[in-house]
């Protein structure tokens, strides 16, 4: 066994990731990620190309989380990720090219989790990876006692993962859906970005990192469709606040 198929093993029992879908073009490295992670113990399952892997995604069988290039053949990520979230909330991590801001924020507008941009260190991808499905999994498990919350029209249950606006169901990722609830756990109060990258994304916020921007501003399109008054509050150069409606 390889030195870093060992730190991965050795990773393994704080790790609850079980399926894993990998959707790339490049041989070598699904190769070496397919190496890596199944050492681990966990299923993986690789595609060379947008489409075989878009229909694996939506075929049925469960992913905990997706690896998805953007630059592929017959489909390209950003095809593959609409298509996904139309049906899907998989999460998403977007492997794009290093230095490439468009591929990234338009990764993030479109719904994906996180990025990782090429080439990375097996210690990074693993820790985002980790961090992506510790959040899926507190938003579906939702606490041992967290009580359902409501604020200025805004329903949400952490329990069954369900969010409403206005009694209108809104459909939002994993990542979205953590924002929401801790701008509602702190409404009327301001979050920092800091803090959501902290809390929601499991790492520090970067300089010119404009991941929790894009986030919120998915969040925000969701809810404006079908709320007829504004939500979330910007605090220029601070972060976020949820309105409360006195606020």
């Amino acid at each position: 066994m390889n030195l870093a198929a060992k730190e991965f093993n050795s990773m393994s029992s704080d790790f609850h990731l079980q399926s894993v879908l990998v959707i790339d073009d490049d041989l070598e490295l699904t190769e070496m990620l397919s190496a890596y992670l199944s050492g681990m113990g966990y299923q993986v399952q690789v595609k060379n190309d947008g489409e075989e892997g878009l229909s694996e995604a939506i075929s049925g069988r469960h992913y905990d989380l997706i690896l998805l290039d953007v630059m592929m053949p017959k489909m390209d990520g950003f095809d593959v990720l609409k298509k996904l979230r139309a049906s899907h909330s998989t999460p998403v991590l977007m492997l794009t090219a290093r230095g490439d801001d468009y591929d990234r924020i338009l990764g993030l507008e479109m719904g994906a989790d996180d990025y990782l941009p090429k080439p990375f260190n097996h210690r990074e991808l693993v820790a985002r990876i980790k961090a992506i499905v510790r959040r899926h999994n507190l938003s579906a498990t939702g606490g041992a006692v967290e009580q359902d919350l409501f604020v200025n029209g805004i329903f949400l249950s952490p329990s069954s993962q369900l969010a409403k606006v206005d009694d209108v169901e809104l459909t939002l990722t994993t990542t979205e859906f953590l924002i929401l609830r801790l701008l509602m756990l702190n409404a009327a109060q301001r979050v920092t970005k800091e803090e959501i990258s902290l809390k929601i994304l499991g790492k520090p916020l970067q300089a010119f990192d404009r991941s929790i921007d894009m986030h919120v501003s998915n969040l925000r399109k969701k809810m404006s469709a079908v709320a007829v008054d504004e939500k979330i509050k910007t605090i220029r150069g601070v972060g976020y606040m949820l309105i409360t409606g006195t606020n």
